[in-house]
């Protein structure tokens, strides 16, 4: 298959080179524009008030790999490779593998997703993946994971656009207790801002939020309660795969609000 690959931490991550290379010696097309740095939790962000500039790199991925640096944010990366660097669209987009769970609300935020959401965006099916630590750099049983996942899909296409969130637990193979299909959860922090003091005596502050808890999406949703939510299978070994799309509109909101009519009186 012709892959398209891309990361929010940058072309010197560990997790994008277990992926791209895996892909590679797998036999696989393998393209790689990410990142010359990290791009963590960029969201969705693109460049516009400044020019967006890429250079090819060697001797990083594997001798088959095709390899740009981009010095914009990874949805940056997916639409330049999309529309100026590739001569022919991919059959799959993937982003990671990325350091780091991207579960629950984090999706909104994580430039992971964002990269792969791009690619949805553009038609094109998209995989995100993600180790579930922060320290672990062990990213080969997630690689592996990505290279059945890709052969399968090779062989039976998804039935519809979408993006497969992924989320791996940082354990061996077979250690594993096998893959789930989730709902999105609800990640909820407390977001501390740390106040220091410059050399300068001015003040700054550094977002030092920490989980405190995670909750189950409201009923309203509509989704299906017979998929657990994506943060509680990681914990008992699984991988979470949950798809996810670019629409945001709240469906049984809307509806409320078509019979209700409550704003007919503003006009």
């Amino acid at each position: 298959m012709k892959l398209l690959i891309s990361n929010d931490d940058g072309v010197y991550a560990l997790g994008i080179r277990a992926l791209a290379n895996t892909l590679a010696e797998a036999g696989h097309d393998v393209t790689v524009v990410c990142p010359d740095r990290e791009r963590s939790a960029t969201g969705h962000g693109l460049t516009l008030h400044q020019p967006i500039r890429a250079e090819i790199i060697e001797s990083v991925f594997h001798p088959s790999v095709r390899a740009w640096t981009c010095d914009g944010t990874p949805s940056d990366c997916v639409k330049l490779a999309l529309w100026a660097l590739l001569d022919s669209p991919p059959d799959l987009v993937l982003s990671g593998i990325n350091q780091g769970a991207n579960v629950g609300t984090e999706v909104l935020y994580s430039g992971t997703v964002s990269a792969a959401m791009e690619g949805v965006i553009e038609g094109i099916p998209s995989l995100a993946f993600s180790l579930a630590s922060y320290t672990c750099a062990e990213f080969q049983p997630a690689a592996d994971f990505a290279k059945k996942l890709v052969g399968q899909l090779g062989e039976k296409p998804l039935s519809e656009l979408m993006l497969l969130n992924i989320n791996i637990p940082p354990i061996p193979t077979e250690e594993i207790a096998g893959v789930i299909f989730t709902r999105q959860g609800i990640r909820r922090y407390i977001d501390v801002f740390e106040r220091r003091v410059d050399p300068r005596g001015k003040n700054y502050y550094w977002l030092t939020g920490e989980v405190q808890e995670d909750l189950e999406p409201p009923e309203s949703l509509g989704l299906p309660k017979t998929a657990p939510v994506d943060v509680h299978v990681i914990a008992k070994k699984y991988i979470s795969i949950t798809p996810l799309q670019y629409n945001l509109t709240y469906g049984s909101g809307l509806d409320k609000l078509l019979k209700n009519n409550i704003f007919s009186s503003i006009f």
